[in-house]
């Protein structure tokens, strides 16, 4: 019996059967059962009825509310699961990837000076991956608050000053993007996507220069990471293999961002902007 048809039934059926009985009790059973009794037995009949239909529509309740409890877990389950592999791709994963290519540098290194100062960047970028570690432990462990994962005086600016340090392609940077303007959650978001974009011009673009533009105001602003690499020929979202470039659309959706991903024969172009409300 469906929901609906409980519903319904809880509707008519005690007042069709108060209906019945009264009419079968006039008719037929005065002779055998008193005015007073009959009177007595009419509420009973109703609470029995009433009870009975109500008891199946509690059990029905009861049901979908744990389904819908089991759904919320296992939707709690598998979101946890995107923010580590967001965690694991953003800190462990291109961190490993820099660590390989000062490692090939090594092997090709004959100076000395050069040599102790690569081990030196390898030494640093092992710390890192530690503490990304870590702190993707602590993240699964608590539920730290955007401002805590900012908690610091440097500014967005800064930051990418010193990401780019990570990469041995050389880039230039123009930023002039009010630190204000943006929200810590904001901040932790830009980030990550200007991360995912540097590590691929190393990773994928094999270019020799790149640039990031950060202008705008309070009110609108854009991001351009630009390469002059090898670019790509068709739509680059589409392959399942490209896992960060897909972390960086569903980021920039989730902030209501527009991004967009655009190659010629050139220059490859990351771009991301917000658009101020309109009045």
């Amino acid at each position: 019996m469906t929901y609906k048809q409980i519903k319904w039934m809880i509707l008519f059926v005690p007042t069709l059967t108060v209906g019945a009985w009264e009419y079968v009790r006039h008719q037929f059973l005065l002779p055998y059962i008193s005015m007073d009794l009959g009177n007595w037995l009419t509420p009973v009949l109703l609470y029995l009825v009433s009870v009975t239909l109500l008891t199946k529509l509690f059990h029905m309740l009861e049901r979908i509310q744990m389904e819908l409890q089991h759904e919320r877990a296992a939707k709690a389950a598998l979101e946890a699961r995107e923010d580590l592999a967001r965690e694991l791709h953003d800190g462990i994963a291109q961190s490993l990837f820099l660590l390989s290519v000062k490692m090939d540098r090594l092997e090709h290194n004959e100076d000395q000076e050069q040599y102790r100062q690569d081990i030196y960047k390898v030494r640093k970028t092992v710390h890192e991956v530690n503490r990304y570690v870590r702190q993707a432990i602590a993240n699964l462990r608590f539920d730290p608050t955007t401002d805590e994962m900012l908690a610091t005086n440097e500014s967005l600016d800064y930051k990418v000053q010193q990401m780019i340090h990570e990469i041995p392609v050389y880039v230039d940077i123009q930023w002039t993007i009010p630190d204000d303007a943006l929200t810590p959650k904001e901040k932790v978001e830009l980030l990550a996507c200007i991360r995912e974009a540097v590590v691929n011009i190393e990773k994928h673009a094999r270019a020799s220069k790149g640039w990031i533009i950060g202008e705008g105001d309070h009110d609108h602003w854009k991001v351009i990471v630009k390469d002059n690499g090898k670019g790509f020929t068709s739509d680059a979202f589409r392959f399942k293999d490209r896992y960060g470039l897909n972390i960086m659309k569903e980021r920039a959706e989730d902030m209501n961002w527009t991004l967009q991903l655009l190659s010629d024969s050139s220059y490859t172009i990351v771009e991301i902007s917000k658009e101020g409300e309109r009045k």
